[in-house]
Parts: C-alpha cells; sequence; structure tokens
C-alpha cells in the first residue's frame, strides 16, 4: 500500500512540475520570439509547438531508453493528440461564437500534414513485422522523418504566401535588447532542464502505478502521462485565448500534434531493443484511427466554419471531438 502512495505522490509531483516550468517554459520561449522579431507566422507556430512539447520528448525517449517500455511512449503520444485536440472544445467552450469561425482557415495545410504523418505511424504498426528494419529502426521513421521536414517547410510557404497575400508581412528589421534577451534565453534553459528532469521520472512512477492499478501501460499512458504533459498546451492555449490571439492558440495545438508524431520517429532512434512500432501493442491503432477522425472533424469546421452553436456552449465539431474521445478512453479501459 505504502509502495503504491509513494509511486502515485510521485508521479503528482512530477505532473506539477512539468505543468509549472512547462507554462514557464512556453512563456519565455513566446518571449524569445518576440525579442528576436520570430514570433510571427510560421516561427512562431513552429516555436511553441515544439516548446509545448518538450514533456512529450523527453517523456518519451525516457520511457524507451530507461524503462523499456514502448507502449507507455505510443500511449504518452497518443493520448497528447488527443488531449490536444480535446483542448480545442475547451476554447469553443470559453467563447461566444464557434471556434473555427474565428481563426484562418490556413489551419487546415497542418491537420493535413498531422493526418498523413498518423497514417504513417497506425501503418509502421499494423505492418512492422513485414516491412525491412534499417539498422534497429523502422524504415517508416525515416518515412515519418522526411514527412515532418517536408509538412515544416510546407506551412512556412503556405504561411509566407497567405501573409503576403493578406499584406500582412513585415520587412521592418526589429532590434532587441540583447541583456534582455539574454535573461530570457538564461530562464528558458533553466526551466527546460526542471521540465526534462520531471519528464524523465514521470513513466517511472506511471508504469509501476499502471502495474499495481492492472490499469495497463497502453490506457494509463493514454490518459493520465499524456494529460500530464499536455498540460503546458492547456495552459498556453487559454493564454492566448485571453489575449484574443485564437490563431496562436489553435496553431500551436495542431502544430504539437504533427511535432508529436516525428518524437514517435525519435524515440524509435533510442529504442536499441529493436523497431519501436514492433514493441508498441496494436491496441494503439484505435487510438491513431480516432485522432485521425478528429483532425478530419477539425479539418471539416475549418472549412465550412459554422455560425451557430447546437450542443449548449459547444458548436458541433468540437462536441464530436468530445464525443470521441470519452469514446476511445472507455474502449481502452474495458480492453
Amino acid at each position: 500500500m505504502d509502495n503504491i502512495i509513494f509511486h502515485i505522490l510521485g508521479f503528482l509531483v512530477c505532473a506539477a512540475i512539468i505543468i509549472f516550468s512547462g507554462t514557464k517554459l512556453s512563456y519565455y520561449g513566446d518571449k524569445i520570439a518576440e525579442l528576436t522579431g520570430l514570433g510571427k507566422a510560421w516561427i512562431g507556430l513552429i516555436l511553441m509547438a515544439s516548446v509545448t512539447s518538450l514533456p512529450e520528448l523527453v517523456t518519451g525517449i525516457s520511457s524507451v531508453a530507461i524503462i523499456k517500455s514502448p507502449d507507455l511512449a505510443a500511449g504518452d503520444i497518443f493520448g497528447s493528440c488527443m488531449f490536444n485536440l480535446l483542448i480545442l472544445s475547451v476554447l469553443d467552450a470559453r467563447i461566444k461564437r464557434p471556434l473555427f469561425s474565428m481563426v484562418k482557415s490556413s489551419h487546415i495545410l497542418t491537420v493535413i500534414f498531422g493526418i498523413i504523418l498518423l497514417t504513417v505511424a497506425g501503418i509502421a504498426i499494423y505492418l512492422t513485422n513485414q516491412i525491412p528494419s534499417i539498422l534497429w529502426m523502422s524504415s517508416f521513421t525515416f518515412i515519418i522523418i522526411a514527412i515532418y521536414l517536408v509538412s515544416v517547410w510546407g506551412i512556412f510557404k503556405y504561411e509566407q504566401a497567405d501573409l503576403i497575400r493578406t499584406g500582412e508581412v513585415n520587412n521592418t528589421y526589429t532590434t532587441f535588447d540583447k541583456a534582455a534577451l539574454k535573461s530570457v534565453i538564461g530562464n528558458y534553459a533553466l526551466h527546460a532542464l526542471i521540465v526534462i528532469c520531471a519528464a524523465i521520472f514521470l513513466p517511472y512512477f506511471g508504469e509501476h502505478i499502471a502495474s499495481v492499478s492492472g490499469l495497463g501501460n497502453s490506457f494509463f499512458a493514454t490518459l493520465f502521462i499524456a494529460a500530464a504533459t499536455s498540460l503546458p498546451e492547456l495552459v498556453v492555449s487559454i493564454a492566448a485565448l485571453r489575449m484574443g490571439s485564437l490563431d496562436m492558440a489553435v496553431g500551436n495545438l495542431l502544430g504539437s500534434n504533427v511535432f508529436n508524431i516525428f518524437i514517435l520517429a525519435i524515440d524509435d532512434v533510442f529504442y536499441r531493443e529493436g523497431s519501436l512500432f514492433s514493441a508498441i501493442s496494436p491496441s494503439h491503432l484505435t487510438s491513431v484511427l480516432i485522432i485521425i477522425m478528429m483532425s478530419a472533424v477539425v479539418a471539416l469546421g475549418l472549412l465550412f466554419k459554422p455560425e451557430k452553436k447546437h450542443f449548449w456552449v459547444f458548436s458541433l465539431d468540437t462536441f464530436i471531438i468530445i464525443v470521441l474521445y470519452i469514446l476511445v478512453m472507455m474502449y481502452l479501459f474495458f480492453s
């Protein structure tokens, strides 16, 4: 009994540290972008997405390299993707008009790349025993890395073209306070180190809780660990909403999902027991399919831009996202 309490307390402490320092990390990352003049458009989206996904990155690496638990890593990644999309429903509930009617349609490109990456990850899990490996890594790992790099380039080009079309490009050279930038970078590095330390221990406590409680690594990682590592996205998105920057919030969440699948490829590099995808439970395929469905719903919302809400404080698209999230959690729990 004392053992399970110790691991629960350890998990909660790690989660609290990630929430606090992950939020600070996002704040200082945004400040760096602002001070250097790189906080607009594509650079801001990529920076915020990679910063808020740092807990998933470190948790995944520690799960496969130290704990040797691929299911914890996969559950965290796929659960984080679902949780990020669920945050869109939280944002929708906090405003009067439907969320997707108030943001740029250009976010569809990020959604499409996310769906492509998810599809490749799902195929890698399903066909892992039929596809040759390269060294100890799956061939699909290199495909995911290539698609991610193409997506970064594609989003950059599309965003630049959109800014030129709307006349929002600012070519003015921006000067900045070097002392202020140095201070911000120092604080950024400090909180990055804190998040790394907490994220290293998070899967250790998570695996013991899953084992003792009988919940299983797939369910526990998909729900609890994913929620803990995704809370920086939640806090940053709500802060962006309060500032009236809905596009930054939506771009951060959708960009984080693209980066998350890239993290899965990085995890395969650090998993030296063989192909990561061959060690991942096929039960995660359900999560992959649900995330693809949730992403498609987001794309439809961005395309049609509903003007009214029909389900209490939610529009139809964000309500469907909530239903899908609940259904997949129930499936993972009972299976």
